[in-house]
C-alpha cells in the first residue's frame, strides 16, 4: 500500500472533522439549519475530496513511471557491466596471446641468410667510417698539395692559416653533404624502399670516390671539396637507411646486437682508413689520392651483394601492403615457413600507428605522442657527436703531436684508437641484449666524462712541467692512454646506441621522418665539431676538452632521467611507453569526469526516489 501524501492526509482529516460536525449539528438541531444547505456543503466537501484523491492517483502514477525508468537504468547498467567483463576477458586473452607471440619471437635465431643481408647492408656504414677517418692521416700531404696548387695558380705561397682553413673545409664539407643525405633519408626510404635506397645511393659513393681520387690528377683542390661533399651525401643516406633496414629485418631478441653491427662496420672502416693512411702504405704525396679513391670499394661491393637480399618485410607489409611479398622475405630471412608471429607483430604495429601511417616531419614534430621519443632520439644523436669523439677522429694525429709524440708515433697511436674501437664494439655486441641500451649508454657517457678530464689534466701538466723532459714523455703517454680509454667508453655506448635506438623508438609510420630528423641533427653536430674544433683548440688550448666534459655530464643526466630501456621490447610496446605517459593525464581527467557524472546521477536518483511517496 502506498501512503497518502501528508498534505492530502491533513485535508481529508479536516474534511472528516467538518462532516462530523455538520452531522452532529443536524442530529442535535441546535442551530435550526436547513437540511438542503447542509447537504450542499457536504457535497462540496466531497467534490474537493474527490479532486484530492485524483491528484494523489496522478502522483502515484508518476512514481510508478519513475520506478520503471530506474529499473530500466539498472538493467542497462547490468548489461554494461556484463559487456565490460566480456571485454576484460577478451583483453586478458589478447595479452596472453601477445605474451606467447613475444616468447616465440624471442626464440628466433641468427640465420645464414640474415647474416648475409646484414653484412651487405652494413657496407654502407663501413663507407661512413672509412670516409670519416681517411682525411686524418694524410693531413700534411693534402696541405702540401693545396700549397702547390695555390702557388701554380697565383705565383705566390699560401699562408699557413689559409691552408689550414682550406683543409678544415675539406674535413667539414663532408658533414654538410651528410646533413643533406641524412635529411633526405626518410624520403628515399619511403619512395624506393630501404634496400632500393641503399642500391641507388651507391652511385653517389662511386662518383664521390672518383672525384676525390682524381683530385691530384686534375690539380684542383676544389674537386676534392666536391668529392668530399658527394661522398658526404652518400654517407648521410647510409646513416639513415642502414640502421632502418637492419632494425626492420632483425629478430626481436637480436635487434640490439645486430644494431651494434652498424657501429662495428663504422669502426672497421675507421681502422682500415687509418692503417692504409700510414706513411709505409698510402700516407705519401703519391699515395693519398689512391687512399681517397678506395672509397668506391664499399659501394661497388654493396652493389654486388645487396641485390640478392630481400626488401624490408616491414616496408613491404605496412607501407606497401604487399603481405605475400613480406611473407616471402621473412621466410628467407628466418629460414623457416613459420613466420606468422612476425606478421602478427607487424600488424599490431600497424594498428597502433593506423592514424599516423603516413606522417610527415611537420606532423611528427607536432604530435604530442611522438614528441618525447623524438626529443630522446635527437639528444641521443647529440650525445654521440658533442661528446668530443669526432675531435679525436678528425684531429687525433694533430692532438698527439701537440702533446709531444713524433708524427710517426702519433699515426700509430691513431691506429691504436681504431683497433680499440673495433675490439670494444665486438665486446658490446653481446652486452647490448643482456645489459640493455640505457645502461650501456650511461656507462659509456660516464667513462668518457672521466677520461675527458684526464686528457685536460695531461695537457695542463705538460704545460706546467714542460721544461722537464721526463715529465713530457710521461704526459705524452698519459694523453695517449686517456684518449684510448675515452674511445673505449665511446665504443661501449654512445658509438652504436644512438643509431639503433632512434630506429627502435618509432614504429613504421613515423620511423623514416624521425630518422631523417635525428640523422640531420647528428650531421649538423658533426659539422660544428669538425669546423669548430681547430679554432676551439687555438682559443682554449689546454682546456679544449672541457666543453665536451660539460656536454657529457648533461647527456648523462638526461639519459638517466628520460631515456627508457628498449631491450626485448616490440615496437608496439615501445610506442605504448610514450603513449601511456602522454595519455595518463587525459585518462585521469576523463575518469574523474565520468565518476563525477555517475556520482551526480546516483545522488539525483536517490533523492528523487526518497521524495516520492
Amino acid at each position: 500500500m502506498v501512503s497518502l501524501p501528508p498534505s492530502l492526509q491533513k485535508q481529508v482529516s479536516v474534511m472528516s472533522m467538518n462532516l462530523s460536525a455538520k452531522l452532529d449539528e443536524l442530529q442535535r438541531g441546535d442551530r435550526q439549519l436547513e437540511t438542503t444547505v447542509a447537504l450542499c456543503e457536504i457535497r462540496t466537501q466531497l467534490q474537493e475530496l474527490t479532486k484530492s484523491v485524483e491528484s494523489c492517483q496522478s502522483e502515484v502514477s508518476e512514481v510508478k513511471r519513475d520506478m520503471v525508468a530506474i529499473k530500466h537504468e539498472l538493467d542497462t547498467v547490468q548489461q554494461v557491466k556484463e559487456e565490460i567483463e566480456e571485454l576484460r576477458e577478451y583483453v586478458d586473452r589478447l595479452e596472453e596471446h601477445s605474451h606467447r607471440r613475444k616468447l616465440r619471437l624471442l626464440e628466433q635465431g641468427l640465420t645464414l641468410f640474415l647474416s648475409y643481408a646484414i653484412l651487405a647492408a652494413v657496407l654502407g656504414m663501413l663507407q661512413f667510417g672509412y670516409n670519416t677517418g681517411v682525411i686524418n692521416a694524410p693531413e700534411v700531404n693534402i696541405e702540401n698539395f693545396m700549397k702547390d696548387v695555390y702557388k701554380d695558380r697565383y705565383g705566390e705561397d699560401i699562408s699557413d692559416d689559409y691552408v689550414k682553413r682550406l683543409y678544415s673545409v675539406a674535413v667539414s664539407i663532408f658533414a654538410i653533404g651528410g646533413m643533406l643525405g641524412g635529411f633526405s633519408g626518410g624520403i628515399i626510404a619511403n619512395r624506393f624502399g630501404r634496400k632500393g635506397g641503399l642500391l641507388l645511393n651507391n652511385v653517389l659513393g662511386i662518383v664521390g670516390g672518383c672525384l676525390m681520387g682524381f683530385t691530384k690528377m686534375a690539380h684542383s683542390y676544389e674537386m676534392l671539396f666536391f668529392g668530399r661533399f658527394i661522398i658526404g651525401v652518400n654517407c648521410g643516406l647510409n646513416t639513415s637507411l642502414v640502421p632502418m633496414y637492419i632494425s626492420e629485418i632483425a629478430p626481436l631478441n637480436l635487434r640490439g646486437g645486430l644494431g651494434t653491427v652498424n657501429q662495428l662496420a663504422v669502426t672497421v672502416g675507421l681502422l682500415v682508413s687509418q692503417v692504409l693512411g700510414i706513411e709505409q702504405i698510402l700516407g705519401t704525396d703519391e699515395g693519398w689520392p689512391v687512399l681517397l679513391l678506395l672509397a668506391i670499394c664499399p659501394a661497388i661491393l654493396q652493389l654486388l651483394l645487396l641485390p640478392v637480399c630481400p626488401e624490408s618485410p616491414r616496408y613491404l607489409l605496412i607501407t606497401k601492403q604487399w603481405e605475400e611479398e613480406a611473407r616471402k622475405a621473412l621466410r628467407r630471412l628466418r629460414a623457416s615457413n613459420q613466420v606468422e608471429e612476425d606478421i602478427e607483430e607487424m600488424r599490431a604495429e600497424e594498428r597502433a600507428q593506423q592514424a599516423e601511417s603516413r606522417i610527415s616531419m611537420t606532423e611528427l614534430i607536432c604530435s604530442p605522442t611522438l614528441r618525447a621519443p623524438l626529443i630522446i632520439g635527437v639528444v641521443m644523436q647529440l650525445s654521440q657527436q658533442l661528446s668530443g669523439i669526432n675531435a679525436v677522429f678528425y684531429y687525433s694525429t694533430n692532438l698527439y703531436t701537440s702533446s709531444g709524440l713524433t708524427e710517426e708515433s702519433a699515426k700509430f697511436a691513431t691506429i691504436g684508437i681504431g683497433s680499440i674501437m673495433v675490439v670494444m664494439t665486438l665486446v658490446s655486441i653481446p652486452l647490448m641484449d643482456r645489459t640493455g641500451r640505457r645502461t650501456l649508454h650511461l656507462y659509456g657517457l660516464g667513462g668518457m666524462f672521466i677520461f675527458s678530464i684526464f686528457i685536460t689534466i695531461s695537457f695542463l701538466i705538460k704545460e706546467f712541467f714542460g721544461y722537464v723532459q721526463e715529465m713530457i714523455d710521461w704526459m705524452s703517454y698519459l694523453s695517449v692512454v686517456s684518449t684510448l680509454f675515452f674511445v673505449v667508453f665511446f665504443a661501449v655506448g654512445p658509438g652504436s646506441i644512438p643509431w639503433m635506438i632512434t630506429a627502435e623508438l618509432f614504429s613504421q609510420g613515423p620511423r623514416p621522418a624521425a630518422m631523417s630528423i635525428a640523422v640531420l641533427v647528428n650531421w649538423i653536430a658533426n659539422f660544428v665539431v669538425g669546423i669548430g674544433f681547430p679554432s676551439m683548440k687555438t682559443s682554449l688550448e689546454n682546456y679544449t676538452f672541457l666543453p665536451f666534459s660539460a656536454f657529457l655530464a648533461i647527456f648523462w643526466i638526461f639519459t638517466y632521467k628520460q631515456v627508457p630501456e628498449t631491450k626485448n621490447k616490440t615496437f608496439e610496446e615501445i610506442l605504448a611507453l610514450f603513449r601511456h605517459g602522454n595519455d595518463r593525464e587525459e585518462e585521469l581527467a576523463t575518469n574523474s569526469s565520468k565518476e563525477t557524472v555517475l556520482s551526480d546521477a546516483t545522488t539525483a536518483n536517490h533523492t528523487h526516489a526518497t521524495d516520492k511517496p
